[in-house]
């Protein structure tokens, strides 16, 4: 606040008054201390009424917006969703939008037999390729991302027609089984004019996954990368030496690229951003040089240390290639879906099928379509996995820890958040915790992690997810670190609850009110090892209107049938002070079915 201004008699401006009356306020003293004389009308239906509460009209305005882009502009006091992303942005968070989940599918392909009727004819046993797309019967998509080989010695046959005549198999059913994820493919053709720098290129959907292909006309392929200083990235070449095969059947090659973007999300747009480079610009030497980076040192006959000049690590393609005068096709995946779980056997409808056979001119065609049309699919497995967008405080969390980690895992806390950082398409869970393993001699870790099906119900994470969890922690984790990932353990409740109204309330209307509240409470999942808390059921309770008090609360543990298999001595887990029910470490809490598992009762 200003100082009082003692030589010309003035009022200090008060800089606290923000609002429309405190303004309108200081206006009218203003006027009277100093405009006595020329200005005596304050009645509300004046004109100098009328002028003041134009200008509070206007500062309040502008106060509004001052503090709503002041707090805007800061992580922890921002709300508007594509502002938090952008600031995570800045602590080098990327932002990948709803996640992927993962799952096997089994196929089934009628093959004719061969002359003898011993077994399937193998010309007519084709590569079931990736990219071929199935449904649910939810229609939830999902596309199929590796060859999935007909041929395969391990796959089971069984008899699947007879000639009723000799006896003799007539055709034979393969079942073969690929990996699938979510989401559908999209193809879309950019137009490009002339050269422009760092351009940016809308993508016509918000869900945009990832970019599965990316050439121009002229046939140059686009790479996306991580960010435009990227200039190398590891492309999959498939093991050639039989003898190291099966332990490692791709090989990792770098691949200088030079045409390369970086995709950007929003939370309801997806751009592909390129650098300011053009074709002229591509180097010859696409790797850069360690002797020119680092830095000369003069005047000294010794060494103390290596010094490096990070500007010579930007010096390669000016941040990639900007497309020219031609037309991208962009091939992408889309995760339009919310939820895109699937229970069990409910992938049961083909899509779009990809098949590749020996030499199909030299069969016969009849034969050949019969077989594509038999294509069958199922999951004998659920396709699970968390694809919620997560929320502006969620993002928060998440890009403080990340943040925090340094891309290391050194703490427990460094694991988590690169578990829940892991990008999409390679799944995601909903809930994990990492604990020390005791009984291990090394340093054991052992971490619980939990997914969510299609209801929004905990279940435990596929296969796929835990593989993936433990290859994407490989990069970061220390050398001396081990690993065991792991279900956590799903404990189901249920609870009721005793209120008394007060005098004058419809007695159902408040417990229909307790009933909802605490229903939609509960919908939200605990965290692994944490407590329910008794404090909070008395405490929502209570704040409800028309409730005098709660005078019941008890927990039971259900499980099997349709619960979990988890049992929990509810009585001999409640702390000392009655307020908790202490979880196991590698436990979490569910209240499974809220509209069943939660009752009360008025007094």
């Amino acid at each position: 606040m200003a100082k009082y201004d003692d030589k010309n008699k003035k009022v200090p401006i008060k800089y606290t008054s923000r609002s429309f009356n405190n303004i309108k306020e200081d206006l009218v003293n203003y006027v009277k201390r100093y405009y006595p004389d020329t200005y005596k009308d304050f009645n509300d239906a004046s004109f100098g009424s009328l002028v003041m509460d134009t200008v509070a009209y206007t500062g309040d305005i502008l106060s509004f917006y001052l503090d709503y882009q002041a707090n805007e502009s800061f992580l922890d006091t921002a709300n508007e969703y594509n502002n938090v992303v952008k600031l995570t942005r800045q602590m080098g968070y990327k932002y990948r939008g709803r996640a992927s989940t993962h799952g096997y599918v089994s196929f089934f392909i009628l093959v004719p037999a061969d002359t003898t009727g011993l077994g399937p004819d193998t010309r007519y046993v084709p590569v079931l390729k990736r990219r071929t797309e199935v449904a649910s019967t939810a229609g939830e998509n999902f596309i199929l991302t590796d060859d999935v080989d007909f041929r395969n010695a391990s796959n089971e046959i069984v008899v699947g027609k007879v000639n009723t005549q000799t006896g003799l198999p007539t055709h034979y059913i393969i079942k073969a089984t690929g990996r699938v994820i979510s989401g559908r493919l999209v193809q879309k053709n950019i137009t490009f004019g002339s050269f422009k720098k760092f351009n940016k290129v809308l993508l016509g959907d918000s869900n945009v996954a990832e970019i599965l292909e990316c050439t121009d006309k002229e046939g140059h392929e686009y790479y996306e990368v991580e960010h435009l200083a990227q200039d190398v990235i590891y492309r999959e070449i498939p093991n050639s030496d039989s003898a190291t095969r099966d332990a490692a059947p791709m090989l990792l090659k770098p691949t200088a690229v030079p045409r390369r973007f970086v995709l950007e999300r929003n939370r309801g747009e997806t751009f592909m951003h390129f650098g300011y480079g053009s074709e002229e610009d591509i180097k010859i030497d696409k790797v850069v040089d360690p002797a020119n980076i680092v830095l000369n040192q003069f005047g000294r006959d010794y060494v103390t240390n290596t010094d490096f000049d990070p500007s010579n690590l930007l010096g390669s393609d000016k941040f990639g290639v900007s497309p020219v005068n031609t037309i991208l096709r962009v091939i992408f995946r889309v995760n339009s879906s919310a939820n895109p779980n699937a229970s069990v056997g409910s992938v049961s409808q083909i899509i779009r099928s990809l098949y590749s056979f020996e030499d199909q001119t030299a069969l016969d065609q009849g034969k050949l379509n019969s077989v594509r049309s038999s294509l069958e699919c199922t999951n004998d497995t659920p396709i699970v996995g968390h694809a919620n967008i997560p929320t502006t405080e969620e993002l928060k969390v998440r890009t403080k820890s990340f943040f925090a980690t340094q891309n290391r895992a050194v703490t427990r806390e460094d694991y988590k958040s690169l578990v829940y950082n892991m990008p999409p398409r390679y799944g995601a869970v909903k809930r994990c915790a990492v604990l020390q393993d005791k009984d291990s001699f090394k340093r054991n870790l052992n971490m619980y992690v939990i997914s969510e099906n299609k209801k929004g119900n905990l279940t435990n994470s596929n296969d796929i997810i835990k593989s993936n969890i433990k290859t994407w922690l490989n990069e970061y984790r220390m050398v001396n670190d081990t690993l065991d990932i792991m279900d956590a353990k799903i404990i189901n409740l249920s609870l009721s609850f005793t209120i008394v109204t007060k005098g004058g309330y419809d007695k159902f209307r408040v417990l229909d009110e307790c009933l909802r509240t605490l229903r939609n409470r509960y919908l939200r999942h605990f965290d692994i090892a944490e407590p329910f808390s008794f404090t909070e059921v008395y405490s929502t309770l209570n704040r409800i209107e028309g409730v005098a008090d709660t005078t019941d609360v008890t927990v039971l543990n259900q499980n099997g049938g349709a619960y979990s298999q988890a049992a929990l001595d509810i009585t001999a887990n409640i702390t000392p002070d009655g307020r908790f029910i202490a979880c196991p470490l590698n436990g979490i809490f569910e209240v499974k079915f809220p509209t069943i598992d939660i009752k009360g009762s008025v007094k």
